[in-house]
């Protein structure tokens, strides 16, 4: 048993990294594809570029990197509902999926965004 204080209480938002001019293919992807909500930025934030979304509980902010390299190992592992209904709605959007079932009590798989970036989308199995 611990006696030091618990400080964590959730994750506010996961932060990818998109190039200059990237906003229109991440509200394609975020909004148009995901089905997220794009949030307004406060102003002196939105000066710098980039765009931030919100769907479930979960928000993503993507800010501008000059020198842009997409994640190729690095992700967000985002939970979700209904995981092959959303692979179909990816690859229908022209994004495929890689399945992976070497993480123990989910089903999940990975696909990139627009600009690159992995993302890694996970549903806890269900037990019978």
């Amino acid at each position: 048993m611990s006696n030091e204080r618990e400080f964590f209480a959730g994750l506010h938002h996961v932060q990818l990294a998109i190039p200059p001019g990237g906003e229109a293919q991440c509200r394609e992807f975020w909004g148009g594809v995901l089905g997220m909500t794009e949030l307004e930025k406060p102003a002196v934030l939105a000066a710098r570029g980039g765009c931030w979304f919100r769907g479930g509980g979960l928000e993503v902010h993507l800010g501008v990197e000059e020198d842009f390299v997409p994640a190729r190992k690095a992700h967000p592992g985002i939970l979700v509902n209904g995981l092959p209904e959303l692979a179909d709605r990816l690859e229908a959007h022209g994004h495929p999926v890689q399945w992976d079932a070497e993480f123990p009590g989910h089903d999940r798989f990975y696909a990139f965004d627009k600009l690159g970036n992995r993302l890694e989308f996970l549903e806890p199995l269900r037990t019978a």
